[in-house]
Order: C-alpha cells, then sequence, then structure tokens
C-alpha cells in the first residue's frame, strides 16, 4: 500500500475503535446496576448510537430510556426508549421539552436504582433547563463571546444559571447512582468540562463567577447575580465517571495499530492546540529527524488546531496541516503524513482531512499549484483533491477531536 494511504489507514482504524457503540459496549464491561430500576439517558450529538448500543448490551435489565441529540441524527427507534431529537449549537425550547422529559424520568429515585448516563459533545445546547428566561440566557452568552471570554469562563457562567449543568443533574438523580459515561470532545478529556458537566462536581466558584461579571462588565438582571451566588454542587457521592473515549484513547488506538504494522509508535501529544499550518510544519520537522535513521517509526499526535482565514477557498484544519506538512517534507521518499478529524468533517467539506508524502509538492507543482499560495487563500481542499490526497470517510457518528499519524520508513 502507498506509504501515504497507510498513515490514512491508521487514522480510520483509530477512529473505527473510537466508535459510540464500540466505546459503550467497552464502558458497560464494569456496570453492575443495584437491584432497583435501570433507566438510560443518552445525550449529545453521539446520543442514538450511545443509547442504542446501551439498549442493546441492556436488553431487558433497562426499564426505561431517554435519548436527546441533535435534528436528524437519529436512526430511527430503540427498543424501550424515547427519542428526543433538539436545536445544536443554539439552544430552543425543543432542548428545554426534552431536558424536562428526562427530569421527569428520573425524579423521586431509591438509592437501589441506577440512570446510565450517556454523554457526548453538543450537550450544552442539548440538555438545559435555564433557571433565566431562554432570551436572557442567550443574551449572557452571547456578551461572553463577544468580550472573548474562554471556555472555562463562559462555563463559570452558564453552569450557575442552569438547573442540570455543573452536577447539578447528577444531585437531582441522588440517592440513585448515576453512572456517567462520557464520549469525550474536548482536548484534555476533563469531564467537568463536556457539556458543562451535568454529572460532574464543579470545581469552579461563586466567586470566580462574580469576577468575571467584574472583569467583562457583564449586564446581568438581578436574579443572574442571585443565582451566581448560589454555589454548586462539590461533593457528589452517588457518581461514578467512566471516559470511554476521547482523544487520548484516539492516539492510543492509533499507537496499537501502528505497532501492529510493525511501527515503534510515539505519541508526541493528545493535546496539539496550535495553529493547523504550523502543526504541519512541526509533525514534518519530527519525521524528517526520524528519517534515515533505520528504525520504523510512527509519530502520533491528538487535539484540535485551529485556522486563521485569510483567504476565500475551501478546506478545513486537518487538510491544511497534512499540506502545510507535504512542503517541509517534499523530497523525502520514506515520509507520510495523515491527518484527520474523527466526525468524518473537516471544515466545511465532505472531506475527514488529507493525507500526504515526500511527493506531493512536486504533483502540485507540476499543476502550477504552489503549496504556501494555497494555504493563504485556505483552499487545501482543491490542492489535495489535485493529488489524491483528500481523506473522505463520510460521516462516522462521532467526535472525539483529531488524529495526525506521521509514518517513517527509516
Amino acid at each position: 500500500m502507498e506509504l501515504k494511504k497507510l498513515a490514512e489507514s491508521v487514522c480510520r482504524k483509530a477512529v473505527d475503535c473510537a466508535l459510540p457503540d464500540v466505546s459503550v459496549q467497552r464502558a458497560l464491561a464494569d456496570f453492575h446496576p443495584g437491584k432497583g430500576r435501570v433507566l438510560v439517558v443518552a445525550v449529545g450529538k453521539a446520543g442514538w448510537e450511545m443509547g442504542n448500543a446501551a439498549a442493546q448490551v441492556l436488553g431487558d435489565r433497562m426499564d426505561q430510556g431517554i435519548i436527546v441529540t441533535k435534528h436528524g441524527h437519529s436512526r430511527g427507534e430503540v427498543p424501550g426508549c424515547e427519542i428526543f431529537e433538539a436545536s445544536h449549537p443554539v439552544l430552543d425550547e425543543s432542548s428545554l421539552i426534552a431536558t424536562e422529559r428526562v427530569l421527569e424520568m428520573t425524579r423521586n429515585l431509591s438509592e437501589d436504582d441506577t440512570v446510565l448516563f450517556l454523554l457526548s459533545g453538543g450537550g450544552s445546547a442539548l440538555f438545559e433547563k435555564p433557571l433565566i428566561p431562554l432570551e436572557e440566557l442567550a443574551d449572557i452568552s452571547r456578551q461572553l463571546l463577544a468580550c472573548g471570554a474562554d471556555i472555562v469562563e463562559i462555563n463559570t457562567i452558564r453552569k450557575r444559571l442552569s438547573g442540570v449543568k455543573g452536577g447539578r443533574f447528577a444531585k437531582a438523580c441522588a440517592p440513585a447512582l448515576v453512572y456517567s459515561v462520557i464520549l469525550s470532545d474536548i482536548v484534555g478529556d476533563n469531564p467537568g468540562m463536556i457539556a458543562s458537566g451535568p454529572a460532574c462536581e464543579d470545581v469552579s466558584t461563586c466567586n470566580e463567577a462574580l469576577e468575571l461579571v467584574r472583569k467583562y462588565k457583564l449586564k446581568l438582571s438581578e436574579r443572574a447575580m442571585e443565582l451566581l451566588g448560589q454555589e454548586t454542587p462539590k461533593n457528589l457521592t452517588n457518581v461514578r465517571t467512566v471516559v470511554t473515549g476521547g482523544v487520548s484513547l484516539l492516539c492510543k488506538f492509533a499507537a496499537k495499530e501502528c505497532e501492529n504494522l510493525g511501527y515503534r509508535p510515539i505519541i508526541l501529544t493528545d493535546s496539539m492546540d496550535c495553529v493547523a499550518r504550523e502543526a504541519g510544519w512541526f509533525m514534518a520537522s519530527v519525521a524528517r529527524y526520524h528519517a534515515g535513521k533505520g528504525e520504523r517509526v510512527a509519530l502520533i499526535a491528538g487535539g484540535e488546531t485551529i485556522v486563521h482565514l485569510t483567504g476565500k477557498g475551501l478546506g478545513g484544519r486537518n487538510q491544511e496541516l497534512a499540506l502545510a506538512a507535504a512542503e517541509k517534507i517534499a523530497g523525502y521518499d520514506n515520509l507520510a503524513i495523515a491527518s484527520m478529524g474523527s466526525d468524518g468533517t473537516d471544515g466545511p467539506t465532505d472531506a475527514a482531512g488529507g493525507c500526504v508524502d515526500g511527493k506531493t509538492k512536486e504533483i502540485l507543482e507540476k499543476q502550477g499549484i504552489r503549496i504556501y499560495e494555497v494555504l493563504q487563500e485556505n483552499d487545501a481542499y482543491h490542492a489535495l483533491e489535485k493529488c489524491d490526497g483528500l481523506i473522505i470517510t463520510g460521516g462516522t457518528g462521532t467526535n472525539v477531536n483529531d488524529v495526525t499519524v506521521a509514518l517513517v520508513e527509516g
């Protein structure tokens, strides 16, 4: 197999191992519910896949279930489960209706009951019970985004304005056990950051929230200010959390596949969050360092890079990463690099990412295409299309960030 296609194959197989159904089955190997009722709540863009997998594993042991996912993400009926589709990324009434139904199902539980809570990316918008009017919540979100608040700061505020975020859903289920299975879509796999942590103790404080109001000069109602002064749950004794999928596991799956192919895998990082083209240059430079040393090496990185828009072309962060790397490995016949998004979409394109090798730059230049100019125009898609460098998978049903693999033949 062509080396760049082999690198692509490693990325694809790593994503296959991180798919929601496989991840849920893996997490439920140690799931031992109490003698009472078993209720399943699956929330997020991968909610249908996770809920369906749980229903298959539990069978008759599941008493009732609710799946809340994004519009268009349901794939049909799931035995024993109600299915709600709601708006994402903008919260609307459909999310509130679905959340209220979940709260009704999980009300008045006993210590013998178990709530299997399956959470994936997108839960912040799909699972919500605002303690202030929806319009005001949206306005506060706009204020935070406009002033440049980061995601930790935004979560510090919105957890306190919600009846389910920041551990409040788990507290509402007490004394029942909440077995939380998380498919992480964030760098670092912090459970408290995923969907604002409905079943996770909140480490932020009221003082921090009020300081943010002063820092960014936020305009909040009297009711909102009152809520920011109410502390979120800090000691949840009824929760067990399993992060079953995330970028760290994605990297480990890629490393295992590379090992099976005879390469020595090196995981460089699972939290790559720099500019995409700079990440490509870095991967290329490390690959060049290992080239010619007589050893087959696989370099692996996971995370989520960013793209600075300087042009009006078509592409995505993984395509830019790969194309930037191509320029730096030009002329090497023993190097290849592939990078793809685990959800199967990279930017506003039908591609998941890109794969390149030492011949890519030459192939493009023969067609009058210069990589530097392409990157300035953010048009990586069309360049990769002309050198058989696009990775196209279609939607995968998961979202656990991106994986990049560089293969060095020694």
